[in-house]
């Protein structure tokens, strides 16, 4: 893309909708990292007529250092580095704990809706940029355990360096800008407003 900035959320999505039109009108899943994500896979979900839902997960943190990410869980699915020497007890009450919490956020935002079945789905996995990608890695790690059809990245923004990486454990990536000198998410925003959890579950209930 040439363009260096977008105006805001509503842009990218309006954009990356256009280069998804493929998927119109198919049973494809748009599937919206919170909070930052959901404005943009609203709005694609609105625009090519697709199912709407959230996608969310929690890193596992070492016991000696919580930074430290061992592995990371959803609601249903987990992965752990299968170079760690951290016990299974401590695992599995992370494990417990961490779900809870997830249970807790996703209740907030989606009410008693169950989540979307994804089995043997195409997936298109939106948030509004990535700087690491360590916790995209992860969600995308956590889809293929949930025997996906597709997995298809949108991203609006992201580093160059990251697109290889992408390319590589996404079936496809679509994005509209990239840089060699990334600093943040939001320098690439003329307007980078944090969303509220109340506009999350604005969006998420409109049908």
């Amino acid at each position: 893309m040439q363009t260096k900035f977008l105006k805001d959320r509503i842009e990218a999505g309006q954009m990356l909708s256009d280069k998804l039109k493929k998927y119109q009108n198919t049973d494809t899943i748009v599937l919206a990292i919170p909070r930052g994500g959901v404005p943009i896979g609203y709005i694609i979900a609105k625009n090519l007529g697709l199912s709407l839902d959230i996608v969310l997960s929690k890193k596992i943190g070492h016991p000696s250092n919580k930074e430290f990410a061992i592995g990371a869980v959803s609601l249903d699915s987990f992965i752990i580095d299968e170079h760690s020497s951290v016990s299974s007890s401590y695992i599995e009450s992370e494990i417990k704990r961490l779900r809870t919490l997830l249970t807790e956020k996703y209740q907030l935002y989606r009410k008693n809706k169950i989540p979307l079945s994804l089995e043997g789905k195409e997936v298109i996995l939106v948030d509004d940029g990535i700087a690491t990608g360590n916790t995209l890695l992860v969600t995308i790690a956590m889809l293929r355990k949930k025997n996906v059809k597709k997995i298809i990245v949108a991203i609006a923004v992201l580093p160059t360096s990251a697109i290889e990486k992408f390319t590589t454990k996404a079936d496809e990536l679509v994005y509209l800008i990239t840089s060699q000198n990334f600093t943040s998410v939001g320098a690439f925003y003329e307007e980078f407003n944090q969303v509220s959890d109340n506009e999350v579950i604005s969006m998420l209930n409109i049908p």
